[in-house]
């Protein structure tokens, strides 16, 4: 007998919400998360705007939400915005809490070696064994993506007075441009609790820590947001798709073994956010009638490949970002955006554009030449053996 019906490789987000969704569909199913390092979650804040998902989805989310607003607003140089859409946060502490009150083994401490359709093997030379099992442990180098960076790093922190911020603000793009698109993002915590992160849109994956710690600490003295006291501090570097060959992507890896989240190409294609992602795929693994390695593979690498093909006008405007825009004048591509309408600004973050809007979003002066543009059009296929 199998040690598990189901193995949960790595104990990120996406993983987490297909335990999530299994533990309350099918009671007495052996689940079990294994994780490389001391604890599942990491050092993460994962948010998402209230019509990224379904009334059902928000429903089951709910117990994993810190933190909600009614609004959120967007600053540029020519303008500041407030959009009336909700946004909510999910912090790895609450991640972790809810998971740990679910029927789900969590085994820290357990790097996989190596990786089956129905068992993995440590690094201490164990192996465990279930009816199949699910890769979640990350983004990987692919030869088979054209992928650029979202990179941050954020610092949560205490400030002695009140700080003053309302509402999130999702994009401030007033400050210097540096190494690409950047900007400062912002969340009240409370009234004295801020996280501030500076994020950059960079052709370089390499984040320089120290420079962007430092950079986001400088915004927030300028700001008059003193951190007295910091509670935490999380990075990371987050893809951004200009193109592709999802089938060669998935036919890289370990053949019939299910995937999820950045390991199985599941993001935004513009934001690099895999929440929403990971959503849809907890639920559909959560309604397959049988937990076998060929059905959840399928039901991976469908979702995967579908919503792929669904998204080429999403990596057409990032070649538009990357190619056509000169680095420190890209935030006048997004300064544009921004002026659209709030439901379209909606329908983008949830990957959901119309054909109407499509065509909305190229109406009217370009923010890039007019040739650079149209050169950005067709996505190049990737170079065989490209690393």
């Amino acid at each position: 007998m199998a040690d598990y019906d189901l193995i949960l490789a790595g104990g990120g987000l996406a993983n987490g919400l297909i335990a999530l969704r299994l533990a309350a569909a099918r009671t007495g199913l052996r689940v079990a998360i294994v994780e490389a390092a001391n604890r599942i979650g990491g050092e993460h804040t994962w948010c998402f705007h209230e019509t990224d998902v379904s009334p059902d989805a928000s429903r089951w989310l709910q117990p994993l939400v810190s933190h909600a607003w009614a609004d959120q607003e967007v600053r540029f140089p020519a303008f500041t915005r407030q959009m009336p859409c909700g946004y909510r946060a999910i912090t790895s502490d609450r991640f972790r809490a809810v998971l740990a009150e679910a029927p789900i083994e969590i085994l820290t401490r357990r790097p996989i070696t190596a990786i089956e359709p129905t068992a993995v093997t440590l690094a201490d030379g164990s192996r465990l064994t279930a009816a199949a099992v699910i890769d979640g442990r990350g983004q990987r180098p692919s030869g088979a993506l054209d992928i650029r960076a979202q990179k941050f790093v954020g610092i949560e922190f205490k400030t002695p007075k009140p700080h003053g911020v309302a509402r999130p603000i999702i994009m401030d793009a007033t400050v210097d441009q540096l190494d690409g698109y950047r900007f400062l993002y912002v969340l009240p915590f409370g009234p004295d609790h801020l996280l501030v992160e500076d994020t950059r849109y960079s052709d370089a994956m390499a984040l320089d820590r120290g420079e962007v710690r430092a950079q986001a600490l400088a915004y927030a003295a300028e700001k008059g947001w003193e951190a007295k006291e910091i509670v935490r501090e999380e990075d990371g570097v987050l893809p951004v798709a200009l193109g592709g060959d999802i089938a060669r992507f998935w036919d890289e890896q370990a053949p019939a073994v299910a995937r999820s989240g950045l390991a199985a190409a599941l993001f935004h294609p513009v934001t690099g956010y895999s929440l929403p992602d990971a959503v849809r795929l907890a639920e559909r693994i959560a309604a397959l009638p049988r937990l076998d390695p060929g059905s959840l593979y399928r039901a991976a690498r469908g979702l995967s490949e579908g919503l792929w093909a669904e998204r080429g006008h999403f990596r057409f405007l990032n070649r538009m970002l990357f190619e056509a825009a000169r680095p420190h004048q890209r935030y006048r591509v997004l300064q544009r955006f921004y002026r659209l309408s709030d439901g379209l600004v909606g329908r983008f973050y949830s990957a959901t554009l119309t054909a109407a809007d499509k065509i909305r979003i190229l109406t009217g002066k370009p923010p890039v030449p007019i040739p650079a543009a149209l050169a950005c059009l067709r996505e190049r296929p990737m170079p065989a053996g490209a690393a």
